[in-house]
Order: structure tokens, then C-alpha cells, then sequence
């Protein structure tokens, strides 16, 4: 039989989910979108639940048992991040016949053109509105938001606390100056759709995860979030090749990839 993650497993760890990218990387699934679980001292978080993450939480081993999340995260309202956020709902409240746990979001993910449907609205206990660099509670589970990402939804990044690490989330967003201040971080993930620069688009480079890791020196830097360019240039071998040229602990993301604290 297959064991599922429970709220009785009292560890902390954080998984991947699914480590897609942008548009395409998602739609040929070349690789997953699922989002980040958390597990926090028995408090189950999901984070940006893409499209298939009811799939990944079956898939993976342990199993991972959506009726025992406590909160989900939207980062923003994009189809990546957010595509099952009604199906994990569903998941996380029993079909809507247990009212409990809490989503968080920014606002424009209930606005006109709404992500979140209305009729799940009523099964979480709340649905709380991220707003910039405020701190929130979901059990056991603390996280504080970004100031506002350039980008062309509202995006927030995330950091955190797991176990005695401090975890920070770098969210879709072009470079600006202020990123550094909110990331200092232990452990950075950060989103790195693209391999050149394209400037004209609001997502991070390479050039701009090595600038940030360089200047911010976590104890442990992961590329994630991967665009088409990315994959085509082996993320893998630039995580080595920037390990090496900054000396610092840089990995690849994968999906299933855990990381325990």
C-alpha cells in the first residue's frame, strides 16, 4: 500500500511539485506544473497550484493528500501558477462539504476576470488578499510578501521560515533594484524562465538569478521555473557552471525534487 503524507507526519520539508515555466514549457508539460508543497510542523501548504497538481499530488511517493492542506498560495493569477486552484479547493475542503483551511491571493484573482470561481469561494474558512511586504498565517506555516513585482498581474514573491532556514520564493517579476533587500534569504528559489535577456518581457534571466545569487550569497540557490530556453540549454549544467564560477551551492530544480529542513 502506498503511504500518503498526513497531517501525523510532523516533519518539515518542501517539495517541487512541477518546475514548468511560462507558457509552452506547461502546455507540452515537458515539465510539470504542479506548484510547491509544504509541509511546516504538521501545517500542509500549496503553492501556486498549476495545471495538473491534482495529478502530481497523487503521483507522488509518499503520497501527497490534498484534503490534509491546511492553505494554498497564489503568487499571481497566471494559468501556471494558478490553473487547478479550484480543483485543490475542492480537494483541500472535501468537495466543499468541510468548510476549512485558507486561501491566499491577490486581489485581482477575484477581480472582473476572476481565476478563483465563485461558487468554491464560500468552502475555504477564508480567503485572505496578499498585499506588499505584509505577514500572514496559515497554522504553524508564517510567510511574509514581496513588495509588488514588476510584472503585468499582481505578483507577489514569498519568504518563509522552515525549520531554522529562511526560505525565500522569487516570483515571476523583471529585475529591479529592491529585489536584494526582501531575498536575503538561506535558501533562494528563484524563477528563471529565461536564458538570455529579453528585456521586453517581465521574467528573470540567467544573467540576472547569477547577479542576484552573487550579491545575496545563499547558503543554497535553486533555478527553477523553467522557460523553453532553459530547458534547451540544459539547466543542469548552468547550475554546475554557476556553482563553480561563484562558488556557491547552486542546484537544478526537478520535478519530485524534496528538500527537507
Amino acid at each position: 500500500m502506498v503511504r500518503r503524507v498526513t497531517k501525523e507526519d510532523s516533519g518539515t520539508f518542501l517539495k517541487f511539485l512541477g518546475t514548468a515555466g511560462a507558457r509552452f514549457v506547461m502546455i507540452k508539460q515537458l515539465r510539470a506544473s504542479g506548484g510547491i508543497w509544504i509541509s511546516c510542523a504538521g501545517t500542509n501548504v500549496l503553492i501556486d497550484p498549476g495545471p495538473g497538481s491534482i495529478v502530481r499530488c497523487n503521483a507522488s511517493r509518499p503520497k501527497l493528500d490534498p484534503s490534509q492542506l491546511d492553505a494554498i498560495v497564489l503568487t499571481h493569477r497566471h494559468l501556471d501558477h494558478c490553473g487547478d486552484i479550484n480543483v485543490m479547493i475542492e480537494a483541500m475542503t472535501e468537495g466543499g462539504f468541510r468548510k476549512r483551511g485558507a486561501v491566499f491571493c491577490p486581489q485581482d484573482a477575484l477581480g472582473d476576470d476572476p481565476v478563483i470561481l465563485r461558487y468554491v469561494r464560500t468552502f475555504p474558512e477564508k480567503i485572505e488578499l496578499l498585499r506588499p511586504e505584509q505577514t500572514y498565517e496559515a497554522g504553524n506555516f508564517i510567510f511574509r510578501t514581496s513588495p509588488l513585482h514588476m510584472h503585468n498581474v499582481e505578483t507577489y514573491g514569498l519568504k518563509f521560515r522552515l525549520g531554522n532556514q529562511t526560505v525565500g520564493l522569487l516570483s515571476d517579476t523583471r529585475y529591479f533594484k529592491g529585489l536584494e533587500a526582501f531575498y536575503k534569504t538561506d535558501v533562494l528559489i528563484i524563477g528563471v524562465v529565461f536564458f538570455k535577456p529579453r528585456p521586453e518581457i517581465d521574467h528573470l534571466s540567467l544573467d540576472d538569478a547569477k547577479g542576484l545569487i552573487s550579491a545575496l550569497k545563499p547558503q543554497k540557490a535553486i533555478l527553477s521555473h523553467f522557460g523553453m530556453s532553459m530547458l534547451s540549454a540544459r539547466p543542469s549544467v548552468l547550475a554546475q557552471q554557476l556553482s563553480r564560477e561563484l562558488r556557491a551551492e547552486v542546484v537544478c530544480a526537478y520535478d519530485g525534487m524534496m528538500l527537507t529542513f
